[in-house]
């Protein structure tokens, strides 16, 4: 990796905990002018100091929030070359959960990219360059057992962002989907016993999946993926591999049946 990244202007929502502040570290690193943005402004406070960058606190998904977001950036960085939509939100259950619950998910992980790029692509169509990073996981391209809200909304993500390269790459767009499986994260640790059994015993840590981003995106790969070892292992670094790998383990599965029949809940909102 060279210095495509030095001088840029960054904004990483989400990115006071996770993947996100291992992201704006990353970046950082790498010379980017960085933009920190959580919803808990102590946390994205302390990732901004630590970087150098410069912290925006608040919602990153509603119009509002989003709209006070970029306005921000811009007046820190002058433009926004690359935004990393990270912050999202695992909430649990199957068709039971709550309404309330799914549009939670709806509203953070699939409307807030849509809010954001619809503010950004002016610009970026204007300049002929602009780059968005959306944090799916792997769950946009297999499911994740227990949190049908989070499996279908990221795979909406996932959607919107083949959406977005399909048709605006020729004018300069560069669009990447990171889609790590299990990363320690806090959300992981929201997840309940589902994600335990899965996930966690091969989770890797959330500063490998900014680098693997950071990879990514200078290699220009719309598709981001940093599996496990462990996975790899077994010949399961495909699609087809990590869901036989899921099912496979499933009878060592001590949650019962149906696996969505867990309370629904919110891990915290950020990757």
């Amino acid at each position: 990796m060279g210095t495509e990244f030095a001088g840029i202007g960054a904004v990483v929502t989400g990115a006071g905990h996770g993947i996100g502040a291992a992201l704006a570290r990353a970046l950082a690193a790498a010379g980017a002018r960085v933009v920190v943005n959580d919803l808990d402004a102590d946390a994205a406070r302390a990732v901004a100091a630590e970087i150098g960058g410069h912290a925006a606190p608040g919602d990153a998904a509603g119009e509002d929030g989003v709209a006070a977001l970029v306005d921000a950036a811009r007046a820190r960085l002058g433009a926004i070359d690359l935004y990393c939509a990270n912050a999202g939100v695992a909430t649990t259950g199957g068709p039971d959960a709550a309404p309330e619950a799914w549009e939670l998910a709806w509203q953070v992980n699939v409307l807030g990219h849509v809010r954001a790029t619809r503010l950004l692509l002016p610009d970026w169509l204007e300049r002929g360059t602009g780059r968005f990073l959306a944090t799916v996981s792997a769950a946009g391209l297999l499911t994740m057992l227990g949190s049908a809200p989070y499996s279908v909304t990221k795979h909406a993500a996932l959607a919107y962002a083949e959406w977005l390269a399909a048709t605006y790459r020729h004018r300069g767009l560069r669009v990447h989907a990171l889609c790590p499986q299990g990363v320690r994260t806090r959300m992981l640790d929201g997840t309940g016993p589902h994600g335990q059994v899965l996930l966690a015993p091969t989770a890797i840590e959330p500063a490998d999946a900014a680098a693997a981003a950071l990879r990514g995106m200078a290699a220009d790969e719309f598709l981001i993926n940093h599996f496990s070892q462990h996975v790899s292992d077994r010949n399961a670094f495909g699609l087809h591999g990590c869901i036989a790998y899921m099912f496979a383990i499933l009878p060592t599965c001590p949650l019962g049946d149906p696996l969505w029949s867990a309370p629904c809940r919110s891990a915290p909102s950020s990757n």
